[in-house]
């Protein structure tokens, strides 16, 4: 296994997470020494049972990160690469692992290549860069202000290949390709595999919301993707007390495990945290026992181990809500939420016993309108764990094989010479052998 089969991720958006201004600062500003707060949220993520810090965007950028104005350059509101690179090494002491966030796809408009193209136009040795559409050049989903890259253009693949390699040089480990769905596939393959050829050890996963997710892999050259699919089918089968979604996008899951272990999650900087989207509160140990019991590589975003609350809304300033500023160290949490996180400690150790989860196949026993019941088995060892969940409000039973099991959470009981689980109303089990 590779260390990445491994990997739990605790997902932070620097510029938000640690107050920073909305918008770049004037070019004469001294540089915001933020990044140092994030030495003291490691003890946190190590607690957690975490041992990755995926970090949404740090390169300088012109307002939420996602609008690039300098792949090399640390972005001023969070500090200057030293204090980038103390994070990393820091991290490294407690064996946690960095991932960045690239935007390779389109740039903000103070991108100097850019600049430089709609000064001098196609004199300009950065004109093939870009994609002229009519009076401006093509943009990233009507968004006037986020400029697309040519992927079509040799020396725009050179420019991502030696962003990629001047960081992970600098002892990060792995990069989230942003709106890897919207990019050429064939342009991912020559990137990946010419930075490989000098990281071998590097992992690469895409923002991919829809599509043929195994191909980012298969064609791509990707480690893993962003799986959707079932993010959605977690909340949305809980709220609507529907098991068979479930079941349906679990053996979707399973088509994609035997490709790759996709990056798994129930809540990202990007939508609804999942603890405002849960119509019922107590379907939150569910959601999270899916999220740590079946194949993929787990990623918790920073706030939900505490159930946080948030709201996206599809509007300016729409992601505040999920995207809040945090205390300057985990002591200023407090205790709201803490049996949340008590909880996300629990099944984060089971999943740490069981690391043969990352690529392990979901089998289906029970299904009916509001129990479903699963079990997975390690490859080789015979190791087991199963799963039991009752979406309604009523008692109810499920079947598993018949096995020594030993309860490992939940609220529930098994009679192991039948495999019977007996569920309270809202009941949740986990065993393992």
């Amino acid at each position: 296994m590779s260390w990445s089969d491994h990997a739990i991720w605790w997902q932070v958006h620097p510029l938000s997470f640690l107050g920073a201004e909305s918008t770049a600062l004037p070019t004469d500003a001294p540089p915001r020494h933020r990044l140092p707060v994030l030495v003291d949220w490691l003890d946190h993520l190590v607690g957690l049972g975490c041992n990755g810090l995926a970090l949404g965007p740090v390169f300088a950028a012109e307002t939420h990160g996602y609008d690039t104005t300098d792949h090399f350059r640390v972005d001023p509101r969070l500090g200057t690469e030293d204090d980038l690179l103390e994070l990393v090494e820091r991290a490294a002491a407690r064996g946690v692992r960095i991932l960045f966030d690239g935007v390779f796809n389109h740039v903000g408009r103070s991108f100097a290549p850019f600049v430089d193209v709609t000064r001098h136009g196609s004199a300009s040795p950065y004109a093939d860069w870009f994609v002229p559409e009519g009076d401006d050049f093509r943009t990233f989903e009507g968004h006037s202000h986020l400029v697309a890259l040519n992927h079509a253009s040799p020396a725009v693949a050179d420019h991502v290949v030696a962003v990629l390699d001047h960081w992970l040089e600098r002892g990060i480990a792995s990069w989230r390709l942003d709106a890897a769905y919207a990019v050429p596939r064939p342009f991912w393959r020559t990137v990946t595999e010419r930075v490989r050829s000098r990281h071998p050890g590097a992992w690469f996963s895409g923002e991919v919301i829809h599509g043929d997710y195994a191909a980012y892999v298969t064609e791509g050259g990707l480690d893993s993707v962003t799986q959707y699919e079932l993010w959605k089918a977690i909340w949305s089968s809980l709220n609507d007390r529907n098991p068979h979604e479930l079941a349906w996008a679990l053996k979707r899951h399973n088509a994609m495990v035997d490709t790759f272990a996709p990056q798994t999650f129930v809540g990202n900087h990007d939508v609804t945290r999942v603890a405002s989207r849960l119509n019922e509160p107590r379907h939150l140990a569910h959601a999270l026992t899916v999220l740590f019991t079946v194949g993929g590589t787990p990623s918790v975003y920073a706030g939900d181990e505490r159930a946080w609350p948030g709201v996206k809304e599809e509007r300016a300033g729409g992601d505040d809500a999920i995207r809040p500023a945090f205390p300057a160290s985990p002591s200023g949490l407090g205790s709201d939420g803490l049996p949340v996180e008590r909880l996300h400690q629990t099944l984060m150790g089971i999943r740490r016993r069981h690391s043969w989860l990352v690529r392990a196949q979901t089998r289906v026993h029970t299904l009916d309108n509001t129990v479903l019941s699963y079990t997975l088995t390690a490859p080789d060892s015979g190791s087991a764990v199963a799963v039991a969940l009752n979406f309604g409000l009523a008692p109810a039973t499920a079947d598993i094989p018949a096995a020594s099991w030993t309860r490992a959470a939940g609220d529930a009981s098994v009679e192991p010479a039948t495999g019977s689980v007996s569920l309270p109303p809202l009941g949740w089990f986990i065993a393992t052998t």
